[in-house]
């Protein structure tokens, strides 16, 4: 069993290191895993293997961080009571699985942690080496690995999936359930409270298809002591409900605990469009991290056509105000590689 994450104070703030950004996050977990052999096609989706193969979870964080990732995305985006309900699980048992989520991130990024301490002295001893047996006047000799993780402290992010999510019907993808705000922070309050008190460095709100559900979301984190992140589905200058990408984005304006507003789960041409548009009408860091670019045939049940994500799309990002900068399904390692390298280049 993985240990009790430390104390939020004996860990860098998070909001500290996204002042001091970029900041680069994962890549798609479910393609990670599935990538790794394991089915998901069952309804909890990644959150299945909390229970299954919790050691699956760990592996595939950590896959991410030895790629340059610095912040890992919690494998509980479509974990809810209701839907571990569904599967015979009870509620006290729904609660250690929600709460190990952020223990299983929290344990890849120490491992991660322990990795770059090692390959510090490495790179110091070679140096050292080099320094005495290098000709004088000869340039340094280059320590750096390509691929290699990124130095510095490593975060958590607890996934708060929307409750489209949670029906397993492609649902989060129109919003309009045809529910209230009332009924849906009833719904999210709970999960995110045990993912709080977690102690995840920050809660993202992600894959949000509507402004009613946004607006339940920022109240569900009143009081909760962890910063958050909004970022929402989009479709061209839409939500995936239909609403203005302007005004959805404004939402995060002015809420206390909001440190990022953007978008994830869209093509990148629409991540393109939406980071001036979030960092103009809210006035905050901007986070994006779009799909692949290829599409889900959901008769087939098979991804269509090819990727467009390119880690080169990193430079218009930032320079349009983002600071939390990842790929979300069918986005790999290999890209959250290419992608971190562009960022410190970027720097």
């Amino acid at each position: 069993m993985p240990a009790a994450p430390p104390p939020a104070a004996a860990r860098p703030g998070f909001a500290a290191a996204l002042s001091a950004g970029p900041l680069v996050l994962d890549g798609g977990l479910s393609n990670q895993l599935a990538d790794a052999g394991h089915d998901l096609s069952d309804a909890l989706w990644s959150a299945r293997l909390l229970a299954d193969a919790p050691e699956a979870v760990v592996a595939a964080h950590l896959g991410y961080f030895r790629a340059g990732a610095q912040v890992a995305i919690t494998a509980s985006y479509q974990a809810s009571f209701e839907g571990f309900a569904r599967r015979g699980i009870g509620r006290k048992e729904a609660e250690r699985l929600l709460a190990l989520s952020v223990r299983l991130a929290r344990e890849a990024a120490r491992q991660a942690e322990a990795e770059q301490q090692t390959e510090a002295g490495r790179q110091t001893d070679q140096g050292r080496r080099a320094e005495h047996e290098q000709p004088a006047g000869a340039e340094p000799a280059a320590t750096d690995r390509p691929g290699a993780g990124t130095a510095g402290p490593l975060f958590v992010a607890a996934s708060v999936g929307p409750y489209g999510a949670v029906l397993a019907d492609g649902s989060e993808y129109r919003g309009r359930y045809g529910l209230g705000v009332a009924e849906l922070e009833r719904f999210h309050r709970p999960r995110l409270e045990v993912l709080a008190a977690a102690g995840p460095d920050v809660l993202a709100l992600e894959t949000v298809p509507d402004m009613v559900e946004a607006e339940a979301l920022l109240r569900a984190i009143e009081g909760l002591g962890v910063p958050a992140w909004l970022s929402f589905s989009v479709e061209g200058d839409r939500t995936r409900a239909g609403q203005p990408l302007e005004d959805a984005l404004g939402m995060a304006a002015g809420v206390d605990g909001v440190l990022a507003v953007g978008v994830n789960c869209c093509s990148p041409a629409d991540a393109d469009r939406a980071v001036p548009v979030a960092a103009r009408t809210a006035g905050l860091p901007v986070v994006v991290y779009p799909n692949s670019g290829e599409v889900w045939d959901a008769a087939a049940r098979d991804w269509r056509g090819g990727s467009t994500f390119r880690p080169e799309r990193v430079a218009g990002w930032l320079a349009d105000g983002a600071r939390l900068v990842g790929g979300c399904c069918r986005v790999g390692e290999g890209e959250i590689a290419g992608l971190a390298r562009a960022v410190r280049g970027a720097g």
